[in-house]
């Protein structure tokens, strides 16, 4: 059994090991999708092989499209080179479930796969040559929030953005220099409208693409490099529109598990490829079975019928809501809690830390009872049952092979958004007082703990990587467990920190928080067994 063509047109083994083979024609659709494309996706990671890929054949196995989708990898070329292509653009996806069962599906959906590499001219030629279909109704992107990024943490334009900038869309080196020159021959061939959908785990990440791909216009035309009204197409929502969207669905690096799982099914040259940029890539991916893709509905050329496999289209007003509604209360604050305190306490799996009195105490209070007061409804779905679901199902899977260590990478860009809001939306309310809050800021000395990369046993860990990460912990560099603290040397220490708006969201001394941070973070480093002392009679007393 090898993921390619030939063995899975020959699908009789595959199916009796269990796994789903579309009964599609996979041979009509590729030649009908090359031939007029609708659907082109950038980024080509785990995400999108679990979920917008496996959209696309719930599509075509149902009847609602006879056409798939062109996926486009722009930051590791050797994704498609070494496990695309070889594979024939098949992958394997393994939903994990939280009963222990395993459904193990071959997507078929993907009917090409380029590289987003302009100095490649055949490749960049087919890309352009798609751009320019009148056929062509979206561009979905799942490239990280810093794909969109064209600043460094000083604010300096990047160097390979600011040289885009001057040199036009002829060549660009950077990722969005390079999709921007994609636009730029979409506008060229006749203004044709376009949705660029950004479906990545960041807020308002429409506006995030928007900025990004404007910001390339706007200097191409100034510099004389690009037709002046090219800015005025990106501006026109009737020609270009950037939808904000909310995806939920967590897809762990690929588990040795799961290899096993599929090895032991008799699936041959399972082998990771490890790239020279260390990209991890499998031929499978596995996913939890919860997934949530909301989007607002602002398709200028169409889209394909996706409500039909459950993307729920809505306005941005409620994209909004509901995007607020996981990232700042019922999911993403309880993951980085569980990151935190995880890592500190040794644990290398988020489900064994749901079997921890401690922690499950510590996000039902910060889910249930600091967030859920700030959340407004969306409407589309409902928030008590959202973290209902997180809390009792899909933390809890213990066949999810996902790790604190993973999730608490970008922590300290994570913190404004999963926690300050929240005291944001306390501040500004007449109802509620921030002094009540406990447990947020009991994470946030959890973080500075985890600064120290000392696990609470007094082994030395090594944090997991952060763009700020040397930069805090220059707070904390000289401060020790063990022995007499004085409060007002380690206040001095941290306050400048604690003040930090961008990483908490809000001055935490300002608004009477600080304190109280301290106050744990004192506790927290008096001696190994410390953490969890103070973590225990923090969540016992509330």
């Amino acid at each position: 059994m090898k993921l390619n063509s030939a063995s899975i047109k020959n699908g009789n083994t595959w199916k009796e090991k269990g796994y789903v083979i579309p009964s599609f024609d996979r041979d009509k659709m590729i030649k009908e999708t090359v031939a007029e494309p609708e659907w082109v996706h950038f980024g080509a990671g785990n995400i999108f092989r679990a979920f917008q890929a496996n959209l696309s054949q719930r599509m075509l196995e149902e009847g609602f499209s006879t056409k798939g989708l062109t996926v486009v990898e722009g930051f590791d070329y050797e994704i498609i080179e070494k496990m695309y292509r070889p594979h024939d653009n098949l992958s394997i996806l393994v939903t994990l479930k939280a009963d222990g069962s395993v459904d193990k599906t071959v997507i078929e959906s993907i009917a090409e796969s380029c590289i987003l590499d302009s100095e490649n001219e055949k490749e960049f030629a087919r890309l352009k040559e798609i751009f320019t279909k009148d056929s062509l109704k979206m561009a979905t992107f799942t490239i990280t929030e810093k794909g969109y990024c064209l600043t460094n943490a000083g604010g300096e334009t990047l160097p390979p953005v600011a040289a885009d900038f001057e040199e036009g869309p002829v060549k660009p080196k950077s990722y969005i220099g390079k999709v921007a020159a994609l636009l730029y021959e979409r506008f060229l061939s006749g203004k044709k409208p376009i949705a660029m959908v950004s479906t990545d785990n960041c807020s308002h990440n429409g506006d995030k693409l928007y900025d990004a791909i404007h910001a390339f216009a706007d200097n191409w035309a100034k510099n004389g490099k690009a037709d002046k009204d090219f800015v005025a197409y990106i501006e026109d929502e009737s020609k270009v529109s950037f939808p904000w969207s909310m995806i939920d669905k967590i897809t762990p690096r690929p588990d040795d598990s799961v290899n096993d799982i599929l090895k032991n099914d008799g699936v041959e040259e399972l082998e990771a490829v490890v790239t020279s940029k260390n990209t991890w890539v499998a031929p499978f991916v596995n996913a939890e079975e919860s997934e949530y893709l909301v989007i607002e509905d602002k398709f200028p050329n169409g889209r394909p019928a996706l409500e039909k496999v459950g993307v729920i289209f809505t306005t941005k007003e409620t994209v909004d809501k509901v995007e607020r509604m996981k990232v700042c209360t019922c999911l993403n604050p309880l993951h980085t809690s569980l990151a935190v305190f995880g890592c500190i306490l040794g644990y290398d799996k988020i489900s064994e830390e749901m079997k921890d009195e401690d922690l499950v105490k510590l996000i039902e209070q910060i889910g249930y009872v600091e967030g859920l007061p700030v959340v407004t409804d969306p409407g589309v779905i409902k928030p008590q049952e959202f973290i209902d679901t997180v809390v009792n199902v899909r933390i809890p899977n213990k066949f999810m092979p996902d790790t604190p260590q993973r999730i608490a990478c970008d922590t300290s860009q994570k913190l404004p958004i999963r926690f300050g809001e929240t005291i944001k939306a306390y501040i500004g309310s007449d109802n509620l007082d921030v002094q009540n809050l406990k447990c947020i800021p009991l994470v946030f000395a959890g973080w500075l703990r985890y600064l120290m990369g000392v696990e609470d046993n007094g082994l030395i860990f090594e944090p997991s990587p952060d763009p700020l990460l040397t930069k805090c912990q220059e707070y904390v560099k000289d401060i020790k467990l063990g022995g007499e603290a004085d409060k007002e040397e380690i206040k001095a220490k941290i306050l400048p920190l604690l003040k930090d708006e961008k990483i908490f969201g809000v001055d935490l001394e300002k608004e009477g928080l600080a304190d109280k941070v301290i106050n744990y973070y004192m506790s927290m480093i008096q001696d190994k067994g410390a953490v969890r002392k103070t973590l225990h009679e923090t969540v016992c007393a509330l």
